[in-house]
């Protein structure tokens, strides 16, 4: 049974599952529902494309750009991390887009592992976190497909273009996750990435 979470509440993932390895990082989203007009002439606006990546850490720090998965990089080298591709609009039902983390075989150096999520060109399309709804981040234990853990986005996050959803951590040899929810202005990753260098 799934147990919801609620911001910055921390749960032991190796102590709650015994054996658990292999986690499927799940993040959805959806455009809020425009309300209908008659202005024919104006532009059609875009679809909200949110990327969503993981950046491995080493005692808290970004060490490499390969340390940073997403769409331009969906295999970690040590093939522990995966992105399963980009969704570039949020239709349809269940998680827009996944990322599987092998906990039982990330090297001992890395610490920390951060899901954040990015709007595509935010500034550009004038797009933020408050034209999205029913945002949340899920953990399913890659063994039996189970949802262990859901953390629903419910504050107002106008004006926010970059989300910090959560980090999955090793504390005294077990692994743990914390659902940060923390908004952000950065434009896109690469601003989003230097704050862990």
């Amino acid at each position: 049974m799934s147990i919801s979470l609620k911001k910055g509440q921390k749960v032991s993932l190796s102590k709650e599952n015994p054996g658990l390895a292999r986690v499927v990082v799940g993040l959805g989203w959806d455009e809020v529902k425009k309300a209908k007009g008659f202005n024919f002439l104006a532009p059609k606006p875009a679809p909200i494309d949110c990327d969503a990546s993981a950046i491995l850490l080493h005692d808290g720090k970004l060490m490499y750009k390969e340390d940073v998965v997403y769409f331009g990089n969906l295999r970690h080298p040590t093939g522990t991390v995966q992105h399963m591709g980009d969704n570039l609009t949020g239709a349809g039902e269940g998680d827009d887009e996944q990322i599987i983390v092998d906990l039982a075989s990330i090297p001992a150096e890395y610490d920390k592992v951060v899901i954040v999520v990015n709007i595509y060109q935010a500034v550009q399309r004038k797009q933020h976190f408050g034209m999205i709804q029913n945002a949340f981040i899920r953990l399913v234990d890659g063994r039996n497909n189970n949802e262990m853990y859901r953390y629903n986005l419910t504050e107002d996050y106008g004006n926010m273009t970059a989300m910090i959803f959560g980090e999955i951590y090793r504390h005294n040899g077990e692994w743990k996750f914390n659902p940060t929810g923390q908004g952000t202005t950065d434009p896109g990753l690469g601003e989003l990435i230097r704050r862990y260098m």
